[in-house]
């Protein structure tokens, strides 16, 4: 890369890559179409970001690179990190999003170069006339399995379609299978596919995996006596928004002060949560899975399933918010009774199954898998049985 970006890193002692940088910036600043398959917190945002402010000029003009990410918190991540980068290379990024006006932010948009955005927004400016899309050379698409999983592809299809069509795109997900996979081939062409492994010790700290029995008696005061111990800021995860809102209202009644983000929260109240929270101010954050999309705070010492996530990539994604850069964290699942089975085989996808089973809880039985063989009855005694 360039002496100047190199300079930018440096002062911010960034000086040896992560996994999923060593593999994709050779082709991504080669002008290669990218598919990357990144777990969260694995440095995918520089593996994107770098490729971007090396190969666009200042004159390339306005609006030359769009990022789609799925969450207004990722949106002004991702912009923050460009706009560190871009003035070595003399160029303006801008971020646009919903939840605030939307003339102060097309006015932004239409002096950037980089334009990072979530879909509904930046449609609706394409719709104002308000952005020209018409020089974009580089998509990005960021975290497209919660953008799908949000219900944005019809957004992005029309966005797609606009583009020009000799463009680089590149598009990372924490899978590429299933529906990510078939928008993946019809938005690139002859991506250069990359796997990142889950990061190194160098790039993560050791995370502790827990797994605690509660019941709905004491499952609020199992969470206060967590928070009450000695600990950096905690994120706690609740299925829903009013969910939220309740149990911070319970936490204040038990002396724990926290705050509440999540969808129906205002942009501006949303900012507040995340700025006293980041500052410390308030050192426990109850969110939503989408609200707390893209957070990415190396203070995080505590990720705790208030309720339990319903799959395993939402247990990546929410535990992966802890143990970044090098710290250690921890991870902690409260379990009622009627959860335990459903937890466990969420445990044993992903490895957890000695730290779920050490608290004694009920584990969910494998499952018998029955086929027919030359000679035996489809369900007869010859059967073979197969444990998975």
């Amino acid at each position: 890369m360039s002496a100047r970006i190199a300079d930018v890193l440096a002062s911010r002692s960034i000086t040896l890559p992560f996994q999923v940088q060593t593999r994709v910036l050779p082709d991504a600043f080669a002008g290669r179409d990218i598919l990357a398959k990144s777990p969260t917190g694995s440095g995918k945002t520089l593996a994107f970001a770098l490729p971007i402010v090396e190969r666009l000029r200042p004159e390339d003009g306005p609006v030359s690179a769009v990022v789609l990410v799925p969450t207004r918190e990722l949106c002004v991540q991702v912009a923050e990190e460009l706009a560190a980068l871009g003035p070595a290379r003399g160029l303006r990024t801008a971020s646009v999003y919903g939840g605030v006006p939307i003339k102060g932010q097309a006015e932004r948009a239409r002096k950037a170069h980089v334009l990072v955005a979530t879909p509904g927004r930046l449609e609706d400016l394409v719709a104002r006339r308000a952005v020209s899309l018409d020089r974009v050379s580089i998509l990005v698409l960021d975290e497209a399995d919660r953008m799908l999983d949000m219900g944005f592809k019809p957004q992005v299809d029309r966005i797609v379609a606009r583009l020009p069509r000799n463009r680089q795109t590149m598009m990372f997900s924490a899978t590429l299978d299933g529906e990510v996979g078939v928008m993946a081939r019809a938005y690139t062409q002859d991506a250069a596919s990359h796997e990142a492994e889950l990061p190194s010790s160098r790039e993560r700290g050791d995370v502790e995996h827990l797994f605690v029995p509660v019941t709905a008696d004491n499952k609020v005061e199992k969470l206060v006596e967590l928070l009450s111990a000695e600990r950096g800021l905690a994120l706690v995860f609740v299925r829903t928004k009013h969910g939220a809102d309740r149990l911070v209202r319970k936490l204040d009644r038990h002396g724990v002060r926290a705050v509440a983000m999540h969808g129906d929260k205002t942009q501006a109240a949303r900012e507040k949560a995340l700025a006293n929270f980041e500052s410390g101010k308030v050192s426990t954050l109850v969110a939503t899975d989408v609200a707390a999309r893209g957070l990415d705070l190396d203070e995080i010492t505590h990720v705790i399933n208030f309720d339990p996530p319903a799959e395993g990539k939402d247990y990546v994604h929410r535990v992966g918010r802890t143990g970044r850069a090098g710290r250690d964290g921890t991870g902690v699942t409260l379990v009622l009774p009627d959860q335990q089975v459903d937890v466990s085989r969420v445990a044993a996808r992903l490895g957890h199954t000695e730290q779920f089973a050490r608290e004694g809880m009920v584990i969910a039985p494998a499952r018998v898998v029955y086929s027919s063989r030359r000679g035996g009855s489809k369900w007869g005694p010859n059967r073979p049985r197969r444990k998975i």
